[in-house]
């Protein structure tokens, strides 16, 4: 802050950090804006002796300076001069207003001087205490800037807003009237933010509006999305931490769905598979009845040959809504199966098909046993056997 003083360049906090301050919370991280341009930061970090980190944002305005291990980005005040929806070419300026108005929301336009000045443009620290998410403007204008902007209005109404359903009825028609312009951003930045919104508040509520609003088939979502099923699960899971592909997957009718998912978003593989799994198994592996609930997932644990088949599992209990099982799925240790060939050929079995079926048949009655059989009871029903 010194260095910019010095040479008479304002520099200020900007965007998200003001809003997560101004709202108690800790910012994740800090990004800066400043009258100085790009060329100007860079020859002043130099002269003082300030690592710059080489990366792809100076086109932007955005220079990243490393200090105290770690990295500070400070971007040049600039205004979009040409956008086509997904992209803008930019030209700088000095102009603090200028550069807010060409912000998404009202609460991600503010800027925080070092001195604890708020320089709030556009109403947003209202707008943030009374819980109000509105786009900076016109909101059709915003979004036709960035069409990602629609996402970013629903997670940030799930993460601001106090109760459902409380928009501005002029912002939802002009969502409604671009949500088109979303089948031009590519699958991976609409999956950062899908990702957010279903691990936000309100979550049933903001998907049921995407699909009222024709947000869906654009983003890679089934346009005949099970949205009893969604309401249902999103219940569930309420306070279990899900991963976004359990809350998503309940939209889902079949295992297609999840492939066209993924054909739009990219999603990972590991996601591809969590859905495939709980799109195959929600229906039938299920709790029993009796004094052991567990049994069938236990059972199915141990029977499976893949890699992530306990988290598997537990993303399956958040799904069914079954807090007390997952609690005891996830103190179960997996018990190790006390019998080795080894032992076999002790007790005088030698050729090796046979020890391979006298192996199965004393697992499957450790398995009856509910894995509680010793090495020495299985030995000895071998010996019946």
């Amino acid at each position: 802050a010194e260095l910019f003083e010095k040479k008479n360049y304002e520099l200020r906090i900007a965007g998200g950090a003001v809003r997560d301050l101004l709202s108690g919370v800790t910012p994740q991280d800090i990004d800066f804006a400043t009258t100085a341009t790009p060329a100007e930061m860079k020859e002043m970090f130099t002269a003082a002796g300030v690592r710059l980190i080489n990366n792809k944002g100076e086109k932007h305005g955005t220079i990243t300076a490393r200090l105290h291990e770690q990295n500070f980005e400070i971007t040049t005040l600039r205004i979009d001069v040409v956008t086509d929806g997904r992209h803008a070419e930019v030209e700088f300026t000095t102009d603090w207003h200028k550069d807010a108005e060409r912000r998404d929301l009202t609460v991600n336009s503010m800027f925080l001087g070092l001195d604890g000045t708020l320089y709030d443009y556009f109403n947003g620290y209202e707008d943030l205490k009374s819980k109000k998410i509105r786009f900076v403007g016109k909101a059709a204008e915003r979004i036709q800037e960035d069409y990602l902007r629609i996402l970013r209005y629903f997670r940030f109404y799930g993460r601001i807003a106090e109760k459902p359903g409380d928009h501005e009825p002029n912002t939802l028609q002009a969502i409604k009237e671009n949500a088109k312009g979303l089948a031009g951003i590519s699958g991976e930045r609409i999956w950062v933010e899908l990702k957010k919104i279903l691990l936000g508040n309100h979550v049933n509520h903001l998907v049921q509006l995407m699909y009222e609003l024709d947000i869906a088939q654009y983003i890679g979502l089934p346009l005949d999305g099970n949205l009893e099923e969604f309401a249902r699960v999103t219940k569930n899971i309420q306070n279990l931490s899900p991963k976004p592909m359990t809350v998503l997957t309940s939209l889902f009718k079949g295992k297609d769905d999840v492939t066209n998912l993924d054909l739009r978003l990219k999603i990972s593989k590991e996601e591809k598979n969590l859905g495939l799994f709980l799109v195959k198994h929600r229906r039938e592996l299920t709790k029993a009845s009796g004094p052991e609930p567990l049994r069938p997932y236990q059972d199915f644990l141990m029977d499976s040959r893949e890699a992530n088949t306990n988290s598997k599992i537990f993303e399956l209990l958040k799904y069914q809504g079954e807090e007390q099982l997952l609690k005891e799925m996830q103190e179960w240790t997996v018990p190790s199966f006390p019998v080795s060939g080894h032992d076999l050929r002790k007790m005088g079995v030698s050729s090796g098909k046979e020890i391979g079926t006298a192996l199965q048949q004393l697992r499957d009655e450790w398995k009856k046993s509910g894995y509680h059989m010793d090495k020495e009871e299985l030995l000895s029903c071998l010996k019946k056997l």
